[in-house]
Order: C-alpha cells, then sequence, then structure tokens
C-alpha cells in the first residue's frame, strides 16, 4: 500500500514516467470511443507523425468548413456599405441617421439573442444549428432585394443579425474543441482572416454586380439577391460535411479518434463536447475581473470594426472617388485586412504573448485614424487620407488575438459557451455603438466619428495592458495552490509548443491527473496555466 501511495503521489507532482509501450493505460476501447467517453485518464501513445496527420486531417474536414462559413458571414455582413454606393440610401428613401440604424440593427438582434446563445450551442450539435443559422441569414440577406423602404431593411437586417449571432461563438468553442493551444491562433486566424479575403470578394463582385443594366432589379437589389442566394445553397452541404466532435468523427479511424483526444489533454480545457448545462460556471464567469476585461477589449475594438465595413466605402468615396472606383479602392484594403489578420495570428502562435501583439497591431490603427481625422480632405492630400484609411486595417488582427486569447483561458464547457456568448454581446454592442457615432451631417470626412474612434483605440491599448497583468497575478496565485496541494509550483505548458510531446514522454510538466480531460473550469484546476 505504502508503495502504491508514493506511486501516486510521484505521478501528483509529474515526477513519474509511465513506460510508453507497457502501460495498461495505453489504449481506449473502441467501445468507449463509440460510447462518447473520450475523457477518461487512460493514455495512447501518439507519434509525431499521428500529430500531423491527424491535424491536416482536421483541417481538410473541419477547418475548411469554418472558413467557407465565415466567408460567407463576412461577405453579407459588408453588402450593405456596397450596396449604399450604389444607390440604396436615395431609392428606399432613406433620412437622417435611418442607414446607421439600419446598420446597427443586426448587431442589436444579436445582442438581443446573447442570452440564449450560450444555451444553444451548448444543447444543440453543431452539424444541426450550424446549418439552420446559415439558411436563416441567407433568406434574410435575399430578402433584402425585396426592400423598397426604410422598414422592411430594418426588419430584414434584425433577422440577418438573429441567425448570424450563435456563429463565431460556435466557430471559436469548435476550434478550441479540436486543437490544441498552440494551434488555435492560426486556426482562428484562417477563418477570421476571410473578414479580409470578404471584403476583397464582396468589393470585387459589387464591382462587376453593379455594372449589371436590369429594368427589373437596381445594382445594389442584385447584390444582396446573389449573396443571399449562394448561402442558401450552402446550407445542405454544411449539414452533410459538417461533425459534431471527436468520437462521431467520421473522417477520423477508430485508432485515430483516441490519439486524436491524447493531443488535446495537456490544454487542460476538456477533450469532449460535454452537453451538461452547469450553473457553476457561469456564475464564476460573471464574478472574474478578467471577463469584464475581454468584455471591454472587445467592445471597444468592434466600435472600429463596424465603422470599417459600414462606412469605409462613404468615407473612401468622401475623398473625391466614384462608386466604381470606391469598391475597387476596397480591395486593397481586404488585401491588408488579411495579411495583419494572419501575421497577427502567427506572432502570437510564433511568440505566445498575446497581449504585447495585440497592442502592438493598434498602434497604427492609432496612427491611421488619427491621420483621417487631422488631414484636410484636399486633392494634394489624398495620398495621406488613403495611407491613414489602410493602417485602419491593422484593426481586423485584433478579433481574432481575443478569440483565442479567450479560448485559451477558458476551461469548462459551460464556461466557455457563457464566456463565448458575452463576447459575442460584447461584439454586438461594440457594431451597434461604432455607426451611430456617424451620421449623415458629419459627411464627407466624419471628423466627429474619427475623434471618437481615435479615443476608443486609446483606451484599448491601456485595457490590454491591464488584461496582461491581471493572468500573470493568476498564475502566481495557481502556482500557490498547487504548493498547497502538494505538487510543484512551476509546471511546464506543453499545450503551447508547436511540436506535440506525449505527457508522459517525461514528467516535468503537468501532473498525472484526469484534470486535463475533465470539465473542470480552469479556476477549479490547478494545473491550468493562463497564457498573456
Amino acid at each position: 500500500m505504502k508503495k502504491k501511495n508514493t506511486v501516486q503521489h510521484l505521478e501528483d507532482i509529474g515526477e513519474y514516467n509511465h513506460p510508453a509501450s507497457s502501460s495498461p493505460h495505453l489504449q481506449l476501447t473502441d467501445s468507449k470511443i463509440q460510447t462518447g467517453v473520450a475523457d477518461s485518464p487512460e493514455r495512447v501513445q501518439v507519434s509525431e507523425e499521428d500529430d500531423k496527420r491527424i491535424r491536416r486531417k482536421t483541417d481538410r474536414h473541419l477547418l475548411s468548413i469554418l472558413i467557407w462559413m465565415y466567408l460567407l458571414q463576412i461577405t453579407d455582413k459588408t453588402t450593405l456599405g456596397y450596396s449604399a454606393i450604389f444607390g440604396l440610401q436615395s431609392d428606399t428613401h432613406l433620412t437622417g441617421s435611418q442607414y446607421s440604424l439600419i446598420a446597427s440593427i443586426s448587431p442589436i438582434a444579436q445582442l438581443a439573442w446573447q442570452p440564449l446563445s450560450s444555451f444553444v450551442i451548448l444543447k444543440v450539435p453543431p452539424r444541426i444549428c450550424v446549418p439552420i443559422f446559415i439558411l436563416g441569414w441567407g433568406i434574410s440577406q435575399a430578402a433584402m432585394a425585396a426592400c423598397h423602404d426604410y422598414g422592411g431593411l430594418l426588419a430584414t437586417r434584425f433577422f440577418l443579425g438573429l441567425f448570424e449571432a450563435g456563429c463565431l461563438p460556435m466557430f471559436s468553442i469548435i476550434t478550441s474543441n479540436w486543437y490544441r493551444r498552440s494551434e488555435q491562433p492560426m486556426r482562428v486566424a484562417a477563418w477570421y482572416s476571410m473578414n479580409g479575403i470578404g471584403t476583397v470578394v464582396t468589393a470585387a463582385l459589387s464591382y462587376g454586380l453593379g455594372q449589371i443594366r436590369s429594368e427589373v432589379l437596381r445594382p445594389w437589389q442584385i447584390i444582396f439577391l446573389f449573396f443571399g442566394l449562394l448561402t442558401i445553397a450552402t446550407s445542405p452541404f454544411v449539414w452533410w460535411f459538417l461533425e459534431n466532435d471527436i468520437p462521431s468523427a467520421r473522417f477520423l479511424s477508430t485508432s485515430d479518434k483516441p490519439k486524436a483526444v491524447e493531443r488535446l489533454r495537456a490544454n487542460q480545457t476538456g477533450t469532449t463536447v460535454n452537453n451538461s448545462f452547469n450553473p457553476s460556471h457561469v456564475w464564476e464567469a460573471l464574478a472574474e475581473p478578467k471577463t469584464y476585461l475581454f468584455v471591454a477589449m472587445t467592445l471597444l475594438l468592434n466600435l472600429g470594426a463596424q465603422v470599417s465595413s459600414t462606412f469605409g466605402p462613404l468615407i473612401l468615396a468622401g475623398l473625391g472617388f466614384d462608386k466604381y472606383t470606391t469598391s475597387l479602392l476596397n480591395i486593397p484594403f481586404g488585401v491588408l485586412q488579411f495579411l495583419t489578420i494572419v501575421a497577427g495570428s502567427y506572432f502570437a502562435y510564433r511568440f505566445r504573448y498575446k497581449s504585447l501583439i495585440l497592442a502592438s497591431f493598434m498602434l497604427p490603427v492609432v496612427i491611421g485614424v488619427a491621420l483621417l481625422y487631422a488631414i484636410p480632405r484636399k486633392a494634394s492630400n489624398q495620398g495621406m487620407l488613403m495611407l491613414g484609411y489602410y493602417l485602419f486595417s491593422f484593426l481586423f488582427a485584433g478579433n481574432p488575438l481575443i478569440v483565442s486569447w479567450i479560448v485559451g483561458n477558458t476551461a469548462g464547457a459551460t464556461k466557455k459557451s457563457v464566456i463565448m456568448a458575452i463576447y459575442q454581446s460584447s461584439s454586438s454592442a461594440g457594431n451597434i455603438i461604432g455607426p451611430l457615432m456617424f451620421t449623415e451631417d458629419q459627411a464627407p470626412a466624419y471628423r466627429p466619428g474619427l475623434r471618437a474612434v481615435l479615443g476608443v483605440f486609446i483606451a484599448l491599448v491601456g485595457i490590454v495592458g491591464l488584461q496582461a497583468a491581471n493572468l500573470m497575478l493568476l498564475n502566481t496565485w495557481q502556482q500557490k495552490r498547487r504548493v498547497r496541494n502538494g505538487k510543484r509550483a512551476v509546471l511546464r505548458d506543453r499545450s503551447m509548443e508547436t511540436r506535440f510531446a506525449n505527457r508522459h514522454d517525461d514528467g516535468a510538466h503537468m501532473s498525472h491527473s484526469k484534470n486535463d480531460v475533465s470539465d473542470m473550469t480552469d479556476r477549479e484546476n490547478d494545473e491550468f496555466l493562463y497564457v498573456y
């Protein structure tokens, strides 16, 4: 008995090496995989080739779907701005702040839906709810082509936002449930970078669609109809190809499923979908300062992001370009969005310090907004004004960094769904407020709105610093808890390393416990390491 206790103690402090070949704990049975019991503390051996093969399969079968869905969501969102330069406002007799309110109603719907969003994405499998979301927002988008007044546009944009509300939280949770923490920033970047590609696609197609001459449809109606019907056609394909979780994944073999689970153990955030709603996770999320710091970051960032998608084409038009040139000039802006998103996430993957990288990418935004605000609208200043507008694209690196930062610092199925619903609420609130800072009477310079946005991004940089300090403090508290529990204070975080290593390859970083696959929250698990 004494020998057994000694071994258990060595396991707890991470100094006991399990034999890689002979341990009876190295196999998960097929029956356990099929019944979803993939959160067992039992271990399997995963080679580096296994790790790469499973990651490539996941990218091919899952990530590609997320990328395409997010591209559609972005194109459907940004069509409003391009429709505005092709006569939407005059044809539907919009006056005053009505265009701004139409832009804001979609995030208002998202905000109203969020109390139910966390429950739905927890209880309803992705393969069911995601295609329904896509079908709903596609119908809403196509229906905008039939609108002839303010009321019709307001109603269809409301339903567009309602159906889009759960997608980003769902995408984030899917990413966290299938990828290691070191892999998450680039995977979030892969689908979130469709902000840039979506801008390029929408700008190019709007340029082409806007030149179609029809006696029945106006150019902006053709734009809405094209993108709406494309989204509707996508829904059945998503239903067929999307997977719910690792145990039921059709693209993974029986032998690969336990290895896919093993890859994720070091995340310490659980390895399978848990459909039980745990109220204690909700209260924990609401009681943490880090939740509200993430809320503040998301709110401030999306104040600026919505301004770009809704008023970007109008700001460009205010620099003296015609409607066709305005569409084409947004293509470089979209390319820059894509490059900054990928670059920001790569640096976060390569150097880990998300706070420093996030703050660094917000500084060009501050410079760009300052240029747009301070430089007079003259033909001689057009080059500098364009530079200011293009620097604005750096803000799009922010959301994927924040999303990967949130999911990497949150454990527990219910807590993750709640945090991501709160994130979406904050994003929606920012998208509501942002357009309201810009009104028709500010055109063409929009200086009051730009002045407000400048203050927003300066404040954002400060809050990023506060969150980094908060997470450092939480790690210090975690070290003290581990010492009190008889474990070593300093642990090595394998989840943030680029090369996969089995946890039983060495005992230097984590204990041999089932914390890594349980539904414990980050606060309940003393082995959880916060990433700052």
